[in-house]
């Protein structure tokens, strides 16, 4: 087995997607690396990676540059080359049924409709897979979802946003310590400014 965890963030690459609600994941890993001083300096396997240490583990933080709904097709290719295990590998993603602020853990289960989950759970062949869900919300009115998803956060959002992704950051630092918080199903987290689902 691998020493390496892999830390995915899902969203689309490119700027014109950066600050949207579907990038979370992105915004997620790219906070990490600040924090940890990593740098996004390699390009493999159709992924934007940075390689490190947080605590006292060797990660993998990694961006694919396919489209959402093909996360899988960078994913896979970095679990095998580097021979890490599902259940060391952690994604981090956006869910329109959870409210904004507001996080949930799972180590295992469905994609829960989200097609780059589903893709990075067909191409490892494997449903056990931890993730954390950063919720945006569901779209206003009679919004179209796929429309929303693809819109940035609004600015009375950003410092919601913010919080969330502060503590995704410490919530990722904790999974790869090891918190046996990690081991229930179904845990939920929320900012202080959440309101309860």
């Amino acid at each position: 087995m691998s020493e390496f965890f892999l830390i995915a963030g899902l969203g689309n690459p490119g700027p014109r997607y950066t600050r949207n609600r579907h990038n979370i994941g992105f915004q997620a890993v790219d906070a990490l690396a600040r924090a940890h001083r990593l740098e996004f300096t390699r390009t493999e396997h159709r992924a934007h990676t940075a390689h490190g240490v947080i605590g006292e583990r060797r990660v993998i933080l990694a961006k694919p540059q396919t489209w959402m709904n093909e996360s899988g097709k960078a994913i896979a290719p970095l679990s095998r080359f580097y021979k890490i295990d599902p259940e060391r590998i952690l994604v981090i993603y956006d869910d329109l049924d959870i409210p904004l602020g507001v996080i949930r853990y799972r180590p295992d289960g469905t994609s829960g409709g989200h097609r780059g989950v589903q893709s990075i759970m067909q191409l490892l062949g494997t449903q056990r897979l931890p993730r954390l869900r950063l919720g945006i919300g569901r779209p206003p009115g009679q919004m179209d979802p796929a429309a929303y998803v693809l819109q940035d956060f609004s600015e009375a959002e950003v410092p919601d946003v913010e919080d969330v992704l502060r503590l995704a950051r410490t919530l990722v630092e904790n999974w790869l310590n090891a918190d046996p918080d990690f081991e229930r199903q179904g845990m939920t987290w929320r900012i202080a400014a959440a309101a309860n689902p």
